[in-house]
């Protein structure tokens, strides 16, 4: 679904990526580790165009993203969890989410209800936090309000970076439990992760990064048994 072929991308007169090559097939969840400072939310940026890649291809079921604005990406279907959940604070919780549905083609009020309902399901507590602004939320709830305004958007691709930051235990296990929902549900996840134990156990597969490059490629099981995962990860 998404293919990263031989990608170089930085800031100004700063390389951070040299020669990523990754691939994302439908349906699945995969896990981006590395510690902090090797390229990983760089990765995430340049492929949901806020970035350019000076070199290499990134595609998306065929079609080519390099050239695409952020918001013309959005519009193929994938969606962004930025790092720092990035809501906005002043509005609602509902404002939050109907400004996920810009995204959308289709902004009908049926489309509105059916995805609201959705969201409701899987996020009661913003239901019940349906008129307060965000900057009254916990650090939790803010990140399920992130997760869930890319989830109105109706995203069939959706990168997540560091969703479980700073989050109290009962809030990793819901995170946890929603990317696999997700995977049920058919969305595809790429997700970008310091706590290497919680992505790999809902990930398919992983890729660790290091220094701006990929250098171990594994299935979660064998990440989560290979000595490199230890090396590069301390884990």
């Amino acid at each position: 679904m998404l293919r990263m072929t031989e990608v170089h991308a930085g800031y100004g007169a700063t390389p951070i990526l040299f020669g990523v090559s990754l691939e994302v097939r439908a349906g699945e969840a995969v896990a981006l580790l590395g510690r902090n400072g090797m390229g990983k939310t760089t990765l995430m940026k340049t492929a949901m165009g806020f970035l350019r890649p000076r070199r290499g291809a990134i595609e998306l079921d065929g079609t080519d993203l390099t050239r695409l604005t952020p918001h013309e990406i959005a519009r193929l279907g994938v969606g962004l969890v930025p790092e720092n959940r990035r809501i906005f604070a002043g509005l609602t919780v509902r404002e939050n989410l109907e400004l996920g549905l810009s995204a959308s083609a289709d902004r009908s009020a049926a489309l509105r209800r059916r995805r609201l309902d959705q969201v409701f399901h899987y996020f009661p507590r913003l239901q019940e936090r349906i008129d307060q602004p965000g900057k009254t939320l916990s650090g939790g709830e803010q990140q399920m309000l992130a997760i869930a305004r890319v989830m109105m958007a109706g995203a069939r691709l959706i990168l997540m970076d560091e969703p479980t930051q700073g989050l109290a235990p009962a809030f990793i296990r819901s995170i946890r439990a929603m990317i696999s929902e997700l995977k049920r549900l058919g969305v595809t996840v790429l997700l970008v992760e310091q706590n290497a134990r919680v992505a790999l156990s809902v990930c398919d597969r992983g890729y660790i990064m290091e220094k701006g490059s990929i250098v171990f490629e594994a299935s979660s099981t064998e990440l989560r048994e290979s000595p490199v995962t230890h090396e590069k990860l301390g884990v």
